[in-house]
């Protein structure tokens, strides 16, 4: 299954965009704060729980440039996938978007598609405001 997200123009450099996304202790400033709990990160790596209890993990997975930055599940993920956040610099602005790749039979992606595409939405606009405020 695939997911790809709305694409946003993010107020900075895609470099600055780009390093920002290859540490995991910064995806905390992307998630939907009132959905999840349990929050834990290193540089490399986080996990967390979303409403309903289930435990997400990602993984940094290396990049391309700063094009395209890898993350994968961890451990703890219900079910394999991989994300792609790609970043695309327009003059002194950047654009972007997340692409989910899952592994995911037809009962759980009829139960996880709405919520995750919202999911990497909010994603995505939090990042967007989360350069607009100047952070």
């Amino acid at each position: 299954m695939q997911i790809i997200s709305e694409k946003v123009s993010v107020s900075a450099k895609q470099d600055k965009v780009a390093n920002f996304l290859r540490d995991s202790n910064h995806l905390i400033h992307l998630l939907p704060k009132d959905q999840i709990s349990d929050w834990k990160a290193s540089d490399s790596e986080c996990s967390f729980k979303v409403q309903g209890g289930v435990t997400i993990s990602l993984v940094q997975d290396g990049s391309e440039g700063n094009e395209k930055i890898f993350m994968k599940s961890g451990e703890k993920s219900p079910f394999p996938f991989k994300l792609t956040i790609h970043i695309t610099e327009k003059d002194a602005q950047s654009e972007g978007y997340i692409q989910f790749d899952g592994e995911l039979n037809v009962f759980l992606k009829m139960m996880v598609e709405k919520p995750l595409t919202a999911l990497f939405n909010i994603m995505s606009k939090n990042l967007k405001d989360h350069f607009e405020k100047g952070n």
